[in-house]
């Protein structure tokens, strides 16, 4: 394992990069980063798996408490490495160069790739449906790929500006669908009798955990703020509060959201949409209702996508500064201050997986291995705690409440993800794991490349 080995990371940012990101960018790369298209959508599965008002709405609190479970995890890891790359780093530092390295492979050949083209895709139809352009979706999906990665080369202030607006915008939309399901929704569907479909027993406990597993997906998209360490104005104390602040006010939009989904369509009525958004403002204001939240979730899926361009680039430079990545995508523009190879690398990997179609399958392949990483860099604040302990470092900032059982149960959660998509989808799931191992002989290339430079 590695100790200590950049105790001066902290002071600075990583070969050139710009600390430009303040409270108030960082906070919504975390928000921006969980709200995507999916909770104009999804919210249908959960209502297909449990099947009263309660159990449904109790389902996105569960969810939004471990997420910020989570948030409180990752808070606690930036301040106690506020660098670049982060989770590639947390995983690094406490555990192995190699986890750390296979994380980043991953995340790059389908991980954040894969879930950019996807929600690409999604933006193009909408915009679509709302223009009657006639072009295809998958083209325009690339084209505005292609626009986001020339943006955020043009430095992180500007990708964080535009990601800031759009995200503030999806948010406009969910508040408007809300402010009209009050107004003009006429007599509430939510009922809490009864509180449960089913007696309490072993099919109950397994039917809401087959319902938190869209949740959960809902709710991802934290972690990847903390890429960002090496560009955040004093990151010990922005970073921590950033991704706090980020996921209570996510917990407050999906709550509320699904209260009102819940509100206007009644459990069975949402069970039955898989638009939810679009079936309650169609049902509210008729065809201009449904023009409007389009809107709403083409500006939201083009958010995600800002916030997906601006982080995780990030930690492919961190790779390539640990000299097992190609060195060139270490580089950094004199001008603009960013990783532009790293960002261009990204953005053509994605174009090429959205023209080709395979995003949704590739998407599929890797749920098991990102909830496996989450419950890995957990296990790095048990590792980073001990060994601040035995070598008496000073205390941070930031420590996670009821830590280590907050933290224990954070690990379970998310490997209880890994263990049921093993379960119920073992091919994709096998698939996710054989692209990680095939990490393993680039690894080692690299790192021994490495070795022999550093003793000639």
């Amino acid at each position: 394992m590695m100790q200590n080995s950049r105790p001066n990371e902290e002071a600075q940012p990583s070969a050139g990069l710009a600390r430009h990101l303040g409270l108030f960018g960082t906070t919504m790369a975390v928000m921006g980063g969980i709200i995507g298209a999916g909770i104009f959508m999804n919210p249908y599965l959960v209502a297909e798996r449990v099947h009263t008002s309660a159990l449904i709405l109790s389902a996105w609190v569960a969810g939004g408490l471990i997420a910020l479970v989570g948030g409180f995890i990752y808070a606690e890891l930036a301040a106690r490495l506020p660098v670049v790359g982060g989770q590639y780093a947390y995983l690094r530092e406490a555990l192995h160069p190699g986890v750390a390295f296979l994380y980043g492979w991953v995340l790059l050949l389908v991980i954040q790739t894969g879930g950019m083209a996807a929600v690409a895709v999604t933006f193009a139809h909408y915009f679509l449906e709302l223009s009657a352009w006639q072009v295809n979706a998958s083209l325009l999906a690339a084209l505005a790929l292609a626009l986001l990665t020339a943006i955020n080369c043009l430095g992180v202030r500007a990708g964080s500006r535009v990601q800031s607006v759009m995200t503030l915008t999806a948010i406009g939309a969910i508040g408007m669908l809300e402010v009209f399901s009050f107004r003009r929704g006429g007599p509430s569907q939510i009922s809490w009798r009864p509180l449960l479909d089913q007696p309490i027993s072993a099919n109950l406990i397994l039917a809401f955990g087959s319902a938190m597993t869209p949740v959960l997906f809902a709710y991802g998209g934290w972690q990847t703020s903390s890429f960002l360490g090496g560009e955040v104005r004093d990151p010990a104390k922005t970073l921590p509060r950033g991704l706090v602040w980020g996921v209570l006010g996510v917990i407050a939009v999906y709550t509320s959201v699904n209260f009102a989904y819940v509100r206007t369509l009644g459990p069975a009525g949402l069970a039955g949409t898989m638009t939810p958004a679009s079936s309650v403002m169609r049902a509210l204001l008729g065809p201009r209702g449904g023009s409007l939240i389009a809107s709403g979730i083409a500006f939201s899926a083009f958010g995600f996508l800002g916030q997906s361009m601006l982080t995780a680039p990030r930690v492919y430079f961190a790779m390539a500064e640990d000299r097992v990545f190609f060195r060139g995508v270490a580089w950094i523009s004199p001008r603009t201050h960013v990783p532009m190879i790293a960002i261009l690398l990204q953005g053509a990997w994605a174009i090429v997986i959205a023209l080709t179609g395979t995003y949704a399958q590739v998407v599929n392949y890797v749920v098991a291995m990102d909830s496996l990483f989450f419950g890995l860099t957990a296990i790095c604040l048990l590792v980073l705690r001990r060994r601040g302990a035995q070598q008496g470092a000073p205390e941070v900032d930031f420590r996670v409440p009821g830590h280590p059982w907050t933290t224990l149960l954070f690990i379970a959660a998310e490997w209880l993800v890994v263990a049921s998509t093993f379960a119920h989808d073992p091919k994709r799931a096998s698939i996710g794991l054989g692209i990680a191992i095939a990490g393993l002989p680039a690894y080692y290339l690299w790192s021994s490349k490495n070795r022999g430079e550093a003793g000639a």
